[in-house]
């Protein structure tokens, strides 16, 4: 089955009536990540009220971000760090004493002279049990996000699974929830010390509050610093896709935020605000706001919010209803499932087990892979 990494339950939350709303800031995106100037548009949030949101659309990498490494190359590199969640669990830098450790558990990452396994995810897959993911650049790539301009509360907040959608950086990066986890296909998504990597479609972004790392690194007593973002706990490091800032783990003037809710925010005079945590990863655990339907999408060849491409990346988009009718499953979770597998290099026998189907009809219900 699946390891999700962080509990997909979420009680609801005492979040006042009325609170007033800060307007997000179109100049606080950096100039180095926008294809062209963001605009505000009409869009139709989650309970099919009408708002204005604005719609930002970034290249695949900001110019001058500096990314990487992901992987090592042999055992005596350093590579970038993994959370992980079997026998030992917590924070590492990918290096020769973590992936010793792994050996020992059973995890082969690295052959006897000492060459780790990597393949690159949006060219080819793995070939052998246990490989590093690293990813290589599509500079074609665009990704358009929707963030509503005036947050709005919703009834009840919707809690962040794996790679689930959590908002944009100020430096124009898309932010995603917990990356999958390698226990569930013996191959590790390694992300660099920003707490970022590539994606299958071929673009960056991260999975952790990329300016407020220190403090993460502090506390689970891991070498490592993120040299593309500031390190200030106190300064805003992006927004959700429901429109609410996203801070560092201080307020403003370094005090610890208290009564924080289970989402890790709360309202602080009268606007109402995220808190990076101290622990990885050190993003909001749900969104208390409405979010625009279809908020992300990209022009990728595959991965997340690719459109009109299957999970082999290529051809048309699969007709999710119809492979959902035939293998009696729900539509969303089919859909879900598969992406949060990896998409095109998706573990079917794992995804069959979480969906409860046999593997054999589901491979035969989804698009022949390439």
């Amino acid at each position: 089955m699946f390891h999700f990494r962080r509990s997909t339950a979420v009680a609801c939350l005492a979040l006042a009536p009325l609170v007033a709303q800060a307007q997000i800031n179109v100049d606080s995106i950096s100039q180095d990540a926008l294809v062209s100037t963001p605009e505000s548009v009409d869009c139709t949030l989650t309970d099919g009220s009408t708002a204005t949101c604005l719609e930002i659309t970034v290249k695949y990498v900001p110019e001058n971000l500096e990314v990487g490494p992901f992987c090592p190359a042999m055992i005596d590199d350093i590579g970038g760090i993994w959370d992980w969640d079997g026998d030992e669990a917590g924070l590492y830098r990918i290096d020769a004493a973590f992936l010793t450790m792994l050996d020992e558990m059973g995890y082969h990452f690295y052959d006897e002279d000492g060459t780790v396994h990597v393949f690159d995810i949006r060219v080819e897959g793995p070939t052998d049990d246990n490989e590093c993911i690293s990813g290589s650049f599509d500079e074609a790539v665009e990704m358009t996000m929707l963030i509503p301009t005036t947050p709005v509360m919703a009834d009840a907040p919707v809690s962040l699974g794996t790679v689930a959608k959590v908002g944009v950086s100020l430096s124009g990066v898309p932010v995603f929830a917990d990356a999958p986890s390698a226990l569930d296909t013996g191959h590790m998504p390694a992300l660099d010390v920003c707490a970022g990597h590539v994606d299958p479609g071929g673009w960056y972004h991260y999975h952790g509050t990329a300016t407020d790392l220190d403090t993460v690194y502090d506390h689970a007593g891991v070498e490592g610093s993120c040299a593309n973002a500031i390190q200030d706990a106190k300064v805003q490091f992006g927004y959700a896709f429901d429109g609410f800032a996203i801070m560092g783990s201080l307020e403003h003037d370094g005090s610890v935020p208290r009564d924080l809710d289970e989402c890790g925010g709360h309202v602080d005079g009268d606007t109402y605000h995220y808190h990076a945590s101290e622990e990885f990863p050190n993003l909001p655990t749900c969104l208390v706001g409405l979010q625009a339907e279809d908020n992300y999408s990209t022009n990728a060849a595959g991965g997340i919010g690719a459109e009109g491409k299957g999970p082999g990346g290529q051809g048309g988009r699969p007709d999710f209803a119809a492979m959902a009718e035939a293998l009696g499953v729900d539509e969303q979770l089919l859909a879900r499932t598969l992406e949060e597998a990896g998409g095109p290099q998706a573990d079917l026998a794992a995804v069959a087990a979480v969906l409860g189907v046999d593997e054999d009809a589901l491979r035969a219900a989804l698009p022949q892979r390439p």
